[in-house]
């Protein structure tokens, strides 16, 4: 490391930081350095990297290097009153403090007063060496005004990938999560499963809800094979739409990401499972009683971390080349939104689908009613 530092002139305190990394360093001194380390034959010993870093965070926590957890969801106050982050919030809180860093959780990307520029001055003076993005929703899009930030440290992404910039993300493997519930569905004697979801969202998780949906559905007969209603938005009323589909495909069980699809049923006077089973997509502690799959959010978080910590100690930052990608499985968890398996007579089988087709009508006269007295 002396070599280094004659050859470049600098201290050898400011060689190490900059081979590590490190913003007090300017990128471009980092560049020089690491040059001079290439061409000098310096590689780093993965082992003694590793023992420094406990080393350090075995440090008081006004000494400990830090990570930034960044809000990229709309509303302010996500990490703590939205239905789903906080779980990732638990997982990236409890993996930093495992690996001995320091949690700022004190960045919200929809901050008109903030951009990159003021964002790698904070992080400098709090030395923090790396940020974790959580909230991202229905976008694949980080501010541009942060790109300074993410050209200059290590960044990972939950929850989906992001194409502008594309960096790095851990999330729940939401093809398998479709595939799986589908799967489950088809094994409890459910013939006509199917999905009800945004369109949006779809698109967001590069269609793998509907892939994983499309390739259980492969196992029941060509005419079981019901399309999925995409028309959900985001509102909590029903939408247009559902009704007359609900009509013309029939579906006995909806797999979904919305608990709001059981009040739409109860309009329409289908009582759930009796009439036709619900299947959560992103299975929550709000709803216990729910069938589905959960998707680990938590251990998302934990990834995220893990994978952050793993780039900071590489010496790896900026948009990476090459992004990476750590998938986490779902787990099934029964409930009672998806009752006892079909194996009934064929005459219960028959009396169920009458009572459905007599909700259903009814429904439809209602709504042809609503529209006439437009």
């Amino acid at each position: 490391m002396m070599d280094i530092a004659r050859a470049v002139g600098v201290s050898k305190n400011t060689v190490s930081l900059a081979l590590r990394n490190d913003p007090q360093i300017p990128q471009a001194r980092r560049e020089e350095i690491g040059e001079a380390a290439k061409r000098l034959g310096y590689t780093k010993n993965a082992v003694v990297g590793q023992l420094m870093a406990q080393l350090r965070g075995g440090k008081t926590a006004t000494a400990r290097s830090g990570l930034a957890l960044v809000n990229a969801n709309e509303d302010p106050d996500a990490f703590r009153r939205h239905p789903t982050i906080p779980t990732y919030v638990e997982g990236c809180r409890r993996q930093a403090a495992a690996q001995g860093y320091t949690l700022d959780e004190d960045f919200w990307l929809h901050d008109p007063a903030m951009n990159g520029a003021r964002l790698c001055q904070i992080f400098n003076a709090r030395n923090i060496r790396g940020a974790v993005i959580v909230g991202l929703m229905r976008t694949d899009q980080l501010p541009a005004r942060f790109r300074l930030l993410w050209g200059t440290y290590p960044c990972v992404v939950t929850g989906s990938r992001t194409s502008d910039p594309a960096l790095s993300f851990a999330c729940a493997d939401h093809h398998s999560l479709a595939l799986q519930a589908c799967q489950r569905a088809i094994h409890r004697g459910y013939r006509r499963p199917a999905l009800v979801l945004d369109r949006t969202i779809d698109e967001l998780v590069e269609h793998r809800f509907s892939a994983g949906m499309a390739i259980a559905q492969r196992d029941l007969p060509p005419d079981c094979r019901v399309p999925g209603f995409y028309e959900s938005g985001e509102s909590r009323a029903m939408p247009p739409g559902f009704v007359e589909w609900l009509e013309r495909e029939r579906p006995d069980a909806i797999l979904s990401l919305y608990h709001s699809v059981r009040t739409w049923l109860k309009e329409i006077g289908l009582e759930v499972p009796r009439d036709i089973a619900l299947i959560q997509l992103e299975r929550r502690a709000d709803h216990p009683d729910w069938s589905g799959m959960d998707q680990h959010n938590d251990i998302v978080g934990e990834a995220a971390v893990e994978m952050l910590i793993g780039m900071i100690l590489k010496g790896e930052y900026g948009i990476p080349r090459f992004p990476r990608a750590t998938l986490i499985g779902g787990s099934w968890v029964p409930g009672s939104t998806t009752g006892l398996p079909l194996n009934a007579a064929g005459w219960q089988l028959q009396e169920r689908e009458a009572r459905v087709e007599q909700r259903l009508k009814f429904a439809l006269q209602q709504l042809a009613r609503q529209t006439l007295g437009k």
